[in-house]
């Protein structure tokens, strides 16, 4: 894998088949699909495909809209989806120069069902899916467009359209919504708990707020606020094509702030969007609106990332690749989706064979060696006792006759050799290295209790460990040094990291 090239953790991706039914629950899709098949006998459409006053009328009845007061604009964007999508498909009767002098209630063409159409209910669940994806890149296109409400003003004031004047930037406005997309994205795949909406303050703000600023400035939250208001708009037209599933922002907040002149934000938001000041309820968070990726939008974001070169694994993708991939991939992902991977991997195989690649795989004295290792032991946990002649095979190797033991031991099996005293040394030192490679902060003192037992355990351990022919016996006794509470202990460590380093050296 190219060093430079992005690398995001891991996401649970629902099956075709289910993301393709959700695709066609979509309510956007859903009408869009409906009105082509509506327009059986032909739909009478303005220049470029739009549906005239009075087929929209009758378009709004057929969906059962007529009663909303939003129906018309709600049928007219499902249309111009069945239109972008080839759900139906424009005759011109009139050329574009030509319709350019027609009145906008006169026909340009007839629209009938596209060829699309019939994919919907007889292609296959990646047909839909690329219909689908189709109509959301036009729906985020519209997401990231001016207000038409300012545009409008504009024209009926008879000037030239200004689009600084509007202060939009077509650039910017899609790259503010890729990057929000894509905190949605980094989000849901490091969450646990996949349904976990995101505040929109808190959103915003991911966006805005400098990561080393602990207070944020009035200026920054007012444009905090701003964007959140933006994402609102966009959230509102996302939502009905899949991509999210959205609460909005409180309208009656909105008039209460606007009113007043103040910022769209929780009192006292700090770093992030969070709430600093004053306890605040999940209603009212709430009231600043929630949003989170759906399964279909977990999907569509990942399909653009892929399309753009950004490397977005999905669990299952390495059921079909080497141990050494495996091993090689696993230590970066979050512990349950590195379960889910293993599993899925030890299923296309039988037990003994997935257990004597996996050993294959983890030997070396590379630096990330002790992580294959650890990865390996992780996924040789979930391996049936069907594996036990490969983990015998190799109780004689220096780097793995210490996990197989180990292995052997928790499946309560006979005839387990003692480990000699080097074999011991060797696998702690190999351990806590694969643990000091892979450790956040989080884990700093289990790491820190980890070193502490040792040396409770073992006395004299530094007088041994120093001589451990192992790559990372230095590196990991000067962790010790810096990790272990007692100062007396800590020195020690210090001192056998120095003979160790001497030893590597000589």
């Amino acid at each position: 894998m190219s060093a430079d090239r992005p690398t995001l953790p891991p996401v649970r991706l629902r099956s075709e088949a289910e993301l393709a039914r959700d695709a066609l629950s979509a309510p956007l899709l859903a009408r869009a699909a409906q009105l082509a098949r509506w327009a059986e006998r032909g739909v009478p459409v303005g220049v470029g495909g739009q549906i005239l006053d009075e087929p929209l009328s009758a378009a709004t009845e057929h969906l059962g809209l007529a009663g909303d007061e939003d129906g018309p604009a709600y049928t007219a964007e499902a249309w111009q989806l069945a239109v972008d999508t080839g759900l139906v498909e424009i005759e011109e009767t009139v050329d574009g120069e030509d319709g350019a002098d027609l009145p906008d209630d006169a026909a340009a063409g007839t629209a009938t069902p596209g060829e699309e159409l019939g994919l919907l209910t007889s292609g296959s669940p990646q047909d839909i899916l690329d219909i689908w994806l189709g109509g959301m890149e036009t729906v985020l296109a519209d997401a990231a467009a001016p207000d038409l409400a300012d545009l409008a003003d504009q024209l009926t004031e008879g000037g030239e359209l200004d689009l600084d004047a509007i202060d939009w930037n077509p650039e910017e406005e899609a790259e503010l919504l890729d990057g929000i997309l894509g905190n949605l994205y980094l989000l849901t795949a490091l969450n646990e708990s996949p349904d976990q909406e995101v505040p929109l303050p808190a959103l915003a703000a991911s966006m805005i707020v400098p990561d080393d600023m602990e207070e944020p400035t009035d200026d920054v939250l007012e444009e905090v606020s701003e964007a959140m208001m933006r994402l609102d708009d966009q959230f509102r037209v996302l939502e009905p094509i899949g991509l999210v599933a959205y609460q909005p922002v409180d309208e009656a907040l909105i008039e209460e702030l606007d009113e007043d002149g103040e910022t769209v934000l929780p009192t006292g938001s700090g770093p992030g969007g969070a709430p600093t000041a004053g306890p605040l309820t999940d209603e009212d968070v709430s009231r600043y609106g929630l949003v989170r990726l759906t399964p279909l939008g977990v999907y569509a974001v990942r399909a653009r990332m892929l399309d753009a070169g950004v490397h977005a694994p999905a669990v299952g993708d390495l059921a079909d690749k080497g141990a050494d991939v495996l091993l090689d991939a696993l230590p970066d992902y979050p512990e349950a989706l590195a379960q889910a991977e293993s599993e899925l991997w030890l299923a296309a195989r039988t037990p003994l064979d997935a257990s004597r690649d996996l050993l294959a795989a983890a030997r070396g004295d590379d630096d990330r060696a002790p992580r294959r290792r650890l990865a390996a032991q992780q996924t040789l946990s979930l391996v049936s006792p069907d594996a036990e002649a490969a983990l015998r095979e190799v109780l004689d190797d220096r780097q793995l006759g210490g996990l197989a033991r180990v292995w052997l031991a928790e499946r309560a099996l006979p005839g387990i050799p003692e480990p000699s005293q080097e074999m011991i040394f060797w696998l702690t030192v190999d351990t806590i290295a694969a643990q000091l490679d892979s450790a956040d902060e989080d884990a700093t003192g289990e790491l820190r209790d980890l070193v502490q037992g040792l040396t409770d355990q073992h006395s004299g351990f530094f007088d041994t460990a120093w001589r451990v022919d192992h790559p990372a016996t230095a590196d990991v006794l000067e962790a010790m040094g810096r990790l272990h509470p007692d100062k007396k202990a800590a020195k020690e460590a210090r001192k056998a990291a120095f003979k160790a380093r001497s030893r590597q050296s000589g």
